[in-house]
């Protein structure tokens, strides 16, 4: 007599399980490299938004940058953005307020912004280190 079993046998439900696990591993892999370059790219956005309040005060306040990056606030720019992890952005007004550094510490150290940051130690005596990975700019 014969039995025949309709299933699948150990070393066959380990192997299918193995490779879901490998997949799975590389797409979650994908997906946080996408959330970091999401997360950078928030931050260069709201580096610029901040930049345009700025001039805006700047063209409106005798052409002199805030001391305190709060003051373009809700006159310039309803809300001062934070970074999408909840980190506050570097801001430093230098040379008496005829300048600025603006700084945003990035995930991607190789990320092509940087390519146009200004570097530096404590740039214009702001006290801001602006190297990779933090992107800074200037008027």
């Amino acid at each position: 007599m014969r039995s025949f079993s309709r299933g699948f046998t150990l070393i066959e439900l380990l192997v299918v399980i193995a490779i879901i696990g490998i997949l799975s591993s590389v797409v979650l892999a994908s997906l946080n490299s996408a959330r970091e370059k999401g997360r950078d790219s928030r931050r260069i956005s709201d580096i610029k938004q901040l930049q345009l309040a700025l001039e805006l005060y700047y063209d409106g306040n005798s052409s002199t940058y805030p001391a305190n990056l709060a003051d373009v606030a809700p006159d310039y720019i309803s809300v001062i953005p934070t970074g999408p992890q909840g980190d506050a952005y570097q801001y430093a007004s230098v040379d008496s307020g005829s300048s600025y550094v603006l700084a945003a510490t990035l995930e991607d150290e190789n990320h092509s912004v940087f390519d146009n940051s200004v570097t530096g130690t404590d740039v214009g005596g702001s006290g801001i280190d602006c190297g990779t990975p933090v992107y800074c700019v200037r008027p």
